[in-house]
Order: C-alpha cells, then structure tokens, then sequence
C-alpha cells in the first residue's frame, strides 16, 4: 500500500513514462510502476526524470517549509565528497566519526549544557527533530520506569504533558512506544502550551513535560523559564521530581544568537535534553538533527548498543542505522564557516525581511498578525474577515505565481480559525519579499473579482399518501416552480391497487 498520493486519478491512471526529450535514445514508453525489461542509456534516464522534476514546486519559493533551501558551493561540494560514506561504519570513517563528535559538543555548549573542559557532551546526530525527539522521549520514558519498579509501583501508564501546538512526531512517539499524550488546550489570543495549565496535567506517571521553542503554527517561543519554575514548587511538594524536554527544532539555532539573555535550555535545572533541527535554522540541507542530553545519567545506558561486527566496539543510539555522511560534514561547514557572528548575521537578516514582510502585509489592511516578535522569523496571519474560506482561496491563488504558501486550521477549541505562514529563511531576501507582496496584492484582487458561487437552495416539502374511495393510493407532491414559493399546486399521482416502486 502506497501512503503518499498527491497526483490527480488522470495522471496516476497512466501506467507509462513518456520519453519525451529522451526519445532520440528510448523509442517506446516505460512503464510507470514496474522495472522496464531493458536498460536505457545515461543520458535518456537523467533526461526523463529530470522531465518530470521541473513539475515539482520551486524550493526557494517554498514558504511552507522550515528546511534549509540554499548553501555555498563549497559546502555542496564537500556533500558530494562525503555522500557515498556511511556515518555508522565509525572504524572506517574515524574522521566523520570525530566531526561528528565535534558538533554535538559544540551544540552542547550553545545550550549552556554543564559540560567541564575535559568532558565530552552526551548527544547523537539523527536523521532530524522527530528521531531525536524519539530517543529523547524513549530515554525519559525508560528512566521512569526504572524508578517506578525500583520503587514498586506500576509502570505501564506513561504519560507526556504537552500543548495541543505540538508537532506530529510528538503524536507518533505517543503512539509507537505506548505513551498517553496529555494536551494543553490553546485558546484564541494565547497559541501555546500555557505553564500553568501543563502542571496541573502532572501526575505521577508523567515522564516529562515538553516544551516548544518555537511553535510549527505561530514560531512564538514557550516560556520553558515559568515551566521550570512551576515544575520545581510542584516536584518538591509530590516528590514526583518531572524533568522537562525542549523541543527546540526550529528556534534552538535562533534564540542563542538573538535573544541570549532568554533562559530555556540547560540553565534551568530541570531541562534534561534538547533537541535542534540542524536542517532548519540550523542552515543545512534536509536530513540532519541533534539530541543533547545534559549528563549520562540522563541516558540510561541500557539504550545504547554496543556493536563490533564493523571492526570496532561502536557505541550507538538511533532508530536508523545506515545514514549518510554529508549532512554531518554540511553541519560541521557551518559552524567553522559562520562562528557565532555569522549566525548571528544570518538570524537577524532573517529577522529583518520578517519584519518587512509583516510591515507589507500590515499596509495591506486585511489581515490580523498572530504571530510574535520574538519567536521564529516567520509570519502567521488570519483574515480579517469572517468568511474563513479566503485564506485557502489566497493559498491557491498564490501557487499560481509559483509561491507555495499553505493556509490550515488551527488546533482543538480554536479550529475555527484558519492561519496562512509564511516562513522566512536565508534564501528569502529583501526582493522575493517585495516580490511576495504584490503578488498578494493581485491576488486578493482576482479573488475579489471573481464572480460568488451561490449555494444550491435548500427547498423542503412534504409527500402526502392518502387512499382514495376506490381504494388507490394518492401520492400529493408539490410542484416546485421557483425557490421558496409562496403558491403552488399539489401534483397527484395515483397508484391503482396500492402498490408502486419508489425510486430516489
């Protein structure tokens, strides 16, 4: 079974490949889904599907998306020089092994983790936030459950506090290692998990409370320093001792370069790991996370593996096992090529074009902003107007122009509001803002334009059977001659002997 289908029925009904360009090499069509019985020549495969490619959306105008988009030809080239290693075969790759190594030390001392000068940070690069956010949760849900037999007391009901803002790996994790997900409800005004309410949902089978810096609806920050306060007093009046993770996916490479004074990672005492998307903010292609931990008593070490059959004792844990090398080396680029000022640079670059962008789209005079100033650089906005379906009419219309801007509902108890995002990243300068906006503009006014559908009018009446002298059922319908009629004439059907087939 295919999950993933986003062609039409018309284009997936077709059961071939047209050659197209490649035809002075390949005569016949391919089958679509089934391996062709004969090889086809270099040129005629690369052709084909690069065909095919120019139909998907344009990454840079891809505003839906968090994940980095554009990187220096130099850092290209070293992913091609590193693509065809395997990160897992550690002995073979000792180098890779220790660039690795570097940048989950380097990411450690970013979130302030206690690390002394001769230690060697806890963390794992993964495949990106949602492995990550998988160790993390499997590693609280395993401390807690030693604790609970150590203990003696039951351990099979686990449970995570979080806001109904969360991102859908979080759902999954729930799901797939048997963890309740206990959701803090949103309300209008207010798109985050509130503190308040998260620690009244603590009992004493939740493993941790997860907090988000830097929500996927708004990019507005939690505030993890009113959790951690809240968490102590509640911890040292049941004893309960709840640790917090942050879900740092996209604002763990904004925050320590833009708001450094902001206390949400391992300053606070009970933030016990800290996940980041290197391939968000963290300015590398698709395909990259980080897990840190604050210490190793934070991991137990019952998760990590132990492997040799590669040449060497290799300590691992992940979900995945074979993963490539190039988006480690991509990171490690980044982080000797931009140091802190360079990131700082690119963050408040990011920053400006989103307040140019909201200065736009203000001028404008039809939306509500939602999101906040201090946050993830994007902009999150609703219609003014009560009619809802414009934000997925101005979605549409901006795929015209090739802008990919996704409009959607908001959670539980505010699903009532539906929210257009526009993410802005490295790649979205001054001119593609600019360039943004007038397209809004001519789209709001083709969408005014357009003639308003009516809906189909709603008419209700009643069928009467009645039985006449002779016997025969009389069936009364009343004749419809416009919407709503204030006259009308019943018709009448007779039915000898009291017997007819309906049909609808």
């Amino acid at each position: 079974m295919v999950l993933s289908v986003v062609q039409p029925q018309e284009e997936a009904s077709s059961s071939v490949i047209p050659s197209v360009f490649a035809s002075r090499y390949v005569r016949d069509s391919l089958p679509r889904y089934r391996m062709p019985e004969q090889s086809i020549p270099k040129e005629a495969a690369y052709e084909i599907i690069h065909d095919e490619l120019l139909l998907d959306g344009n990454p840079r105008l891809n505003l839906a998306s968090f994940v980095t988009t554009w990187m220096e030809p130099e850092c290209d080239r070293l992913i091609m020089e590193a693509i065809n290693k395997n990160y897992v075969d550690m002995d073979e790759y000792p180098v890779t092994t220790e660039v690795q190594n570097r940048c989950v030390n380097i990411i450690a001392h970013l979130f302030n983790a206690p690390v002394a000068e001769k230690e060697t940070a806890v963390g794992v690069g993964t495949i990106g936030s949602s492995e990550a956010i998988m160790l993390a949760g499997l590693a609280f849900k395993r401390r807690w459950q030693n604790k609970r037999k150590a203990q003696g007391k039951p351990y099979d009901k686990p449970n995570i506090v979080t806001g109904s803002n969360v991102q859908v790996c979080w759902e999954k994790f729930a799901r797939y290692f048997e963890v309740d997900l206990k959701e803090v409800k949103l309300r209008e005004g207010y798109y985050v998990m509130d503190p308040v309410e998260a620690v009244k949902m603590v009992d004493e089978n939740t493993i941790c409370v997860a907090a988000i810096l830097g929500s996927t609806l708004t990019g507005e920050f939690e505030d993890v320093k009113l959790l951690n306060h809240l968490l102590m007093e509640n911890n040292k009046r049941t004893g309960w001792n709840t640790p917090i993770h942050v879900d740092a996916a996209s604002g763990g490479f904004i925050a320590p370069f833009l708001y450094p004074e902001l206390e949400w990672d391992f300053r606070l005492p009970l933030v016990k790991s800290i996940n980041v998307s290197g391939h968000k903010y963290g300015l590398v292609y698709a395909g990259i996370g980080w897990v840190i931990w604050r210490s190793k008593e934070d991991l137990p070490d019952e998760l990590i593996f132990h492997i040799n059959y590669l040449g060497s004792d290799q300590p691992t844990f992940t979900l995945n096992f074979s993963k490539g090398s190039s988006t480690i080396i991509a990171q490690y680029y980044q982080f000797l090529r931009l140091g802190l000022e360079g990131y700082k640079k690119v963050m408040k670059n990011c920053m400006d074009n989103a307040k140019n962008l909201q200065e736009g789209l203000e001028r404008i005079g039809r939306f509500n902003i939602i999101s906040k100033e201090k946050g993830v650089p994007l902009l999150a906005f609703t219609f003014k107007d009560n009619d809802q379906s414009l934000a997925f009419k101005l979605s549409k219309a901006l795929r015209h122009y090739g802008w990919i801007v996704p409009a959607y509902t908001m959670p539980a108890d505010i699903e009532h509001m539906v929210v257009l995002r526009i993410v802005v990243r490295e790649d979205f300068g001054r001119g593609l803002v600019e360039r943004l906006l007038t397209h809004i503009n001519i789209a709001l006014k083709e969408i005014d334009a357009a003639p308003v559908s009516q809906p189909i009018p709603k008419i209700t009446f009643t069928i009467e059977l009645n039985q006449n002298n002779e016997g025969d059922v009389v069936l009364q319908i009343p004749t419809v001659v416009q919407q709503e009629p204030e006259h009308h004439e019943p018709k009448q059907i007779v039915v000898k002997g009291g017997k007819t087939k309906a049909a609808c």
